[in-house]
């Protein structure tokens, strides 16, 4: 059905979702995220989806240092109008854990989106959203397509340099480049 074009809508901002989250109108039970000041609703998480995420979440532990922090599923403060849930981030450490605030652009090394159901929307909506805040590298781990897409070179909204890393490759994050990890290790056994 199309957007009837005589209705407006109202866009929130990021201050507008941490308020409504404060008031209890929206919980972690709601499963939604703020992109481009719409709140949407986040995709079903698979045993795939979750098993990817929990081998990468143990295997970016162990090998990153003590200035780097990862963090699974949690909010991503992208002011003015989004703060999506990445799956995974790698954000710089902060001796309080983000306890004052969400983690911002500017402490992101590194943010994983595990695709299944969610490509097109990873793709076309949070991808564009992270390179015009600036974040340095995001990970899309297609599941379908049995690969990783990198994205680097932020700028206008858009990524300069997209390639797709296949079983056989090894990652290693840009920001964070002591870190090793083989396509292998985040995609699992076939």
């Amino acid at each position: 059905m199309a957007a009837d074009p005589l209705l407006e809508r109202r866009l929130f901002t990021v201050d507008d979702y941490e308020r409504m989250v404060e008031a209890g109108i929206l919980d972690a039970d709601s499963r939604v995220e703020l992109l481009e000041g719409e709140i949407v609703t986040m995709a079903a998480i698979g045993s795939r989806h979750a098993s990817i995420v929990n081998r990468v979440t143990r295997l970016l532990v162990r090998r990153v240092g003590d200035d780097v922090l990862v963090t699974p599923g949690n909010p991503l403060r992208l002011p003015p109008r989004s703060e999506p849930e990445p799956d995974l981030m790698l954000v710089r450490f902060r001796g309080d854990y983000y306890a004052a605030g969400h983690p911002t652009a500017r402490d992101a090394l590194l943010v994983v989106e595990v695709s299944d159901s969610s490509i097109g929307k990873d793709r076309a909506v949070k991808v564009p959203i992270y390179a015009g805040q600036g974040i340095p590298e995001v990970w899309v781990v297609d599941i379908g397509g049995d690969r990783v897409i990198v994205h680097t070179r932020p700028g206008d909204g858009d990524y300069g340099l997209v390639r797709s890393a296949l079983r056989g490759e090894e990652l290693r994050p840009m920001l964070v480049p002591e870190v090793a990890i083989t396509v292998e290790e985040v995609l699992g056994e076939r």
